[in-house]
């Protein structure tokens, strides 16, 4: 007499299933021709504005161009757009759309569903800067770093700026009250952290207050890291402190980033509160 034993297959891990999610949702994202342009060309666009009204302005003695100036903000601004905006209303728009209620439904863990997500923004982000960087380069003039410690530096800021703005993005998407609001309620958010940044405007010349408030927030110390990284060595006496607090700026992306994940982990819902 045969006997069957019966066996399964263990799931895959969360990691598995969140690369297999990226991929999945950087082809969806392509698909999407709007959400593609303003992904990509908002910081490019807005760079060349910038660099065209302030051309005739006399940055620092005329030690960088408004194009040098503004390059690091605009690449800071545009890693918190694709991280922290994008994910806050595209998860709110799904959750109000019922597609994570129907993923819910699924093996796919929590995790694996936020590495999907972080995945998308990494890819998303790094086209993005590598066209950002391009045409600041070779249209207006910027002049690319050529040290490694510059290069290195400029690493770890990125993917420690673009994982912070992920998971708060990831987080903040249970504020809005349904898909519709999404925009509405985080598009403001980033443009006044944009304005008391130093996006927008050069960082000294905002009022100390704005400057105090900014200190608390993660894009204020992404966008000086960049600019430790793009503009001219010597550079950093023009900062408010005198020095481009690389270390303290380590420190607050990573309080940001462990808060994050703290409060995906608590706070996020595949459906939304008055979902039956």
């Amino acid at each position: 007499m045969t006997t069957f034993v019966a066996t399964s297959n263990p799931l895959p891990s969360a990691l598995k299933v969140g690369l297999s999610r990226t991929v999945l949702e950087t082809k969806q994202f392509f698909r999407e021709r709007e959400q593609l342009i303003f992904t990509f060309f908002f910081p490019v666009i807005f760079l060349a504005i910038f660099s065209a009204v302030f051309s005739s302005d006399d940055f620092f003695d005329g030690k960088v161009t408004a194009a040098t100036y503004f390059t690091p903000g605009m690449i800071a601004s545009g890693i918190f757009l694709t991280s922290f905006q994008s994910l806050a209303i595209t998860i709110a728009m799904e959750r109000d759309e019922a597609l994570l209620k129907r993923l819910r439904g699924t093996p796919m863990s929590p995790q694996a569903y936020f590495i999907g997500k972080i995945g998308l923004v990494l890819v998303t982000s790094i086209a993005q800067l590598a066209l950002l960087l391009a045409i600041s380069s070779l249209l207006l003039g910027v002049e690319l770093p050529t040290s490694t410690e510059k290069w290195l530096n400029f690493v770890w800021i990125f993917f420690l700026g673009t994982a912070s703005g992920s998971v708060l993005g990831i987080a903040f998407s249970v504020v809005p009250k349904s898909g519709k609001a999404a925009s509405a309620v985080v598009t403001p958010v980033v443009l006044m952290l944009q304005f008391i940044s130093g996006v927008y405007f050069v960082y000294n010349a905002l009022p100390e207050w704005m400057r105090t408030v900014a200190e608390v927030f993660p894009l204020k110390w992404l966008a000086q890291g960049m600019r430790s990284v793009f503009l001219p060595d010597g550079f950093e006496v023009n900062e408010v402190s005198g020095s481009w607090q690389l270390g303290t700026g380590a420190i607050v992306l990573t309080a940001w980033l462990v808060v994050g994940l703290v409060l995906c982990q608590r706070y996020f819902r595949w459906t939304r509160d008055d979902s039956i």
